[in-house]
């Protein structure tokens, strides 16, 4: 099988009374940790700069524009690896990830967030963080909320 290398930005969004944005793929598309709740984000494109990737991945997938709101990096010392089918070819391909993840505030609480998911995520849910241990989380998301004490 063949390896690729992605390097990866996700967002922790928060809404303004504290929830986590988490969002699940459709297990049957042969994703990435396809039956795991996920932070939004994806690959940034060659000559893509980190935070317009950010921007770009969180309106996409979710339909969330963050271009005004505070976005900060928390984390970039997270790595992955797990089969992925690449989209255009239908190959299958160990991807090797390095998450680049940033924190973004949202000036609105979670019920009044709009949400539009795109065919990637197929649910969401917004989570309070002393409820992250009920959830089935990929396995960089489970380091990165241990590395940021959410979890323990």
């Amino acid at each position: 099988m063949r390896s690729i290398n992605r390097d990866i930005v996700s967002a922790l969004i928060f809404s303004k009374d504290g929830k986590l944005f988490q969002g699940m793929k459709n297990p049957t598309d042969g994703g990435v940790y396809s039956d795991c709740w996920h932070i939004p984000g994806g690959g940034i494109d060659e000559g893509e700069e980190k935070i317009t990737a950010l921007v770009r991945e969180v309106k996409e997938e979710v339909g969330i524009d963050i271009s005004s709101c505070l976005i900060e990096l928390i984390d970039d010392q997270g790595k992955g690896e797990a089969e992925k089918t690449l989209k255009d070819t239908g190959e299958r391909v160990l991807c090797h990830m390095t998450f680049n993840v940033y924190k973004v505030t949202l000036d609105i609480d979670a019920d009044d967030v709009v949400v539009s998911l795109d065919d990637d995520l197929v649910t969401y849910q917004w989570t309070k963080l002393e409820d992250l241990k009920t959830l089935k989380l990929t396995p960089p998301s489970i380091m990165l909320f241990k590395r940021l004490g959410y979890l323990n």
